[in-house]
């Protein structure tokens, strides 16, 4: 299960207290998704009563802290702890490629991303497009390269994850700025889960 710090557990328990009915309550922490460096997570109260069939619970902190089942594994061995005035999650556990890039095939994530065409990429990437999109927080990572059709995937993250326009950034700036710099791509799709742009806090 989660582990929390003293530091923690004293943040949480004060926020808790201020709510009504606290005794009811448990801490929620779940993951809600993937971005291009590592889960997505979501902390929050909810009354024991109506926590998920299957979430796994463990009071021995002093808290009630709850686990939804799809996100136990994901989970397992992380701790939370103060960092800068703020929570942080701690978490050993990274997303596997498939989950980074849902509905890319299995071949073309085996590949990997060492090839020279792939490693073309990466290298505008992080030397014109990220330094560009970095100024409203925002950066594109490349997780898989389809050679055989030549479609590089990737995925966004920070400003860019959950923005509305980050399919005209996509569209009219990232991919114009790759099929210039190398001419034989003939397409980018972005497979960044957009649904869990917003953190709560920051994860380290």
């Amino acid at each position: 299960m989660l582990t929390l710090s003293d530091e923690a557990r004293e943040t949480v328990a004060a926020a808790l207290n201020a709510e009504p009915d606290a005794d009811a309550l448990a801490l929620v922490v779940e993951v809600r998704g993937v971005n291009a460096s590592g889960y997505d997570y979501d902390l929050y109260f909810q009354p024991i009563a109506e926590l998920p069939a299957g979430a796994s619970t463990d009071a021995s902190s002093g808290l009630t802290v709850a686990i939804p089942a799809e996100s136990v594994d994901r989970l397992r061995g992380a701790h939370l702890e103060i960092e800068d005035g703020g929570l942080v999650l701690v978490n050993p556990n990274n997303p596997s490629l498939a989950e980074r890039a849902p509905g890319v095939p299995e071949a073309v994530l085996a590949a990997g991303i060492e090839s020279p065409t792939a490693q073309r990429v990466v290298q505008v990437l992080e030397t014109e497009i990220n330094p560009a999109i970095a100024s409203h927080g925002g950066r594109a990572d490349l997780v898989a390269l389809d050679e055989s059709e030549m479609v590089a995937y990737l995925a966004l993250s920070g400003g860019c994850q959950g923005c509305a326009m980050s399919r005209a950034t996509l569209a009219n700036g990232i991919e114009v700025s790759l099929k210039e710099e190398i001419p034989e791509l003939t397409g980018v799709v972005d497979v960044t889960d957009h649904a869990s742009g917003a953190t709560p806090y920051y994860a380290r």
